[in-house]
């Protein structure tokens, strides 16, 4: 296959043969599939043969979305759930078991940090480091370590994880490292590359790119050496070598829980896709834009953006990350009051709770993402009652500049 450019590779890599012409994989809106024998059914199901049998299991058109996200992350396998947070909850719990900690990072997305807390009850410890630094993760590693856990880019206090430095620590006491790089996307970051073992992204985000799809999916890089005994789960499954991860995530977990993407919802990510790399290029060059524009303003906010020499993270994130700083920024109000005002005054941006739209996005993450946590928990992921979030679209950058700066002299 040509070593093809971003932008070449993303409409060009992944070909499904198609008797029609028709330049989509279609749509397989099909809950099962039938087959011309009994026993070449009992082969698919018996894992002796290819093919797809039902749905909650495999699908044609989601076995295409899998391949290209596969191709995009270096991974060797992909498996596509039907949400972000289904697809971490099925990272976690193939491999963890009651007893077993998490060392994760300190500026998580706060539903991640409230999924971590439910798996409390399976009796899955998680341990928070207080920044995010690879020596940090390294004070927090026991024996009873079995992941390491971090964001490209922590959600919304965008702190970056240097995954070189962290993964060779976890590498070291021979724990996996798993990344979420919903933030970033595979066009600004691989970690796998970087030394990432699993990657997961909520593909609802900069994948689709138009929030017209609800759904996530995790990659496995292939390349970390499963220990039988300290992860007692795989033992049956290391005879599949570099696929002994997929292999028991496909034939336990994953089928049974049942939380598989739909067909349509995968239809539309693969079409999000075809865009990735034009949309994060506007998005991030918006949003540098804009934070330095926010600055200049001097109307007493305090603009958070790794792209900004100011932030404590810039230079992690100009080594790691290839064509952009990100299209998320933060800024605190001063007060909770003043966030309130500038939110309701903008006019452009939409009130909702998402990131990775075309359409740039607002919200006040204190009073609704965050709810649920506590005071220290909300410190620790960066979220105050003055702060916004903005996820930058691709507007023009004139209009988004004056949006914000009367919204903000008016609050």
């Amino acid at each position: 296959m040509e070593d093809y450019g971003f932008n070449t590779s993303l409409l060009h890599d992944i070909k499904e043969e198609n008797p029609y012409g028709a330049t989509m994989v279609p749509v397989y809106q099909s809950s099962a599939f039938f087959h011309k024998s009994a026993e070449e059914l009992e082969r698919i199901f018996a894992n002796k043969a290819m093919g797809f049998s039902y749905t909650r299991i495999n699908n044609p058109t989601i076995e295409v979305f899998e391949k290209k996200i596969t191709k995009l992350e270096k991974g060797i396998a992909s498996v596509a759930c039907a949400s972000g947070m289904a697809a971490l909850s099925n990272a976690f719990l193939n491999i963890l078991q009651a007893g077993d900690e998490i060392v994760a990072a300190a500026g998580l997305y706060s539903g991640t940090v409230d999924l971590l807390h439910d798996i409390e009850a399976f009796g899955i410890k998680t341990v928070y480091v207080k920044e995010n630094r690879p020596e940090e993760f390294e004070k927090l590693i026991t024996d009873k370590t079995r992941v390491v856990f971090a964001e490209t880019i922590g959600n919304p206090k965008l702190d970056i994880t240097d995954i070189a430095a962290v993964a060779e620590v976890a590498h070291r006491h021979k724990v996996p490292l798993l990344i979420d790089n919903t933030v970033a996307s595979p066009y600004l970051t691989r970690p796998l590359e970087l030394g990432a073992d699993i990657v997961v992204n909520s593909s609802s985000k900069y994948i689709n790119g138009s929030s017209n799809a609800i759904s996530g999916i995790l990659t496995d890089g292939g390349s970390f050496q499963w220990d039988g005994e300290r992860y007692p789960g795989l033992k049956n499954y290391l005879k599949y070598g570099k696929m002994a991860y997929i292999a028991r995530l496909r034939n336990g977990l994953f089928r049974n829980i049942g939380a598989c993407l739909s067909p349509q919802n995968a239809f539309l990510n693969c079409i999000g896709l075809e865009t990735l790399g034009l949309r994060m290029e506007r998005e991030c060059a918006n949003a540098l834009e804009l934070a330095k524009y926010l600055i200049s303003l001097d109307v007493g906010i305090t603009v958070n953006y790794p792209g900004l020499e100011s932030s404590e993270y810039h230079e992690i994130a100009k080594k790691q990350m290839k064509n952009g700083y990100g299209a998320i920024l933060t800024f605190r109000a001063g007060s909770k009051e003043r966030a309130f005002k500038i939110v309701n005054g903008l006019k452009i941006p939409y009130i909702l709770s998402n990131i990775g739209d075309t359409k740039t996005l607002v919200i006040h993450p204190e009073s609704t993402l965050a709810i649920h946590l506590t005071k220290e928990e909300k410190e620790a992921t960066g979220v105050f009652d003055d702060l916004i979030r903005v996820s930058v679209g691709i507007e023009n950058i004139e209009d988004l500049k004056a949006d914000f700066k009367q919204a903000i002299l008016n609050a």
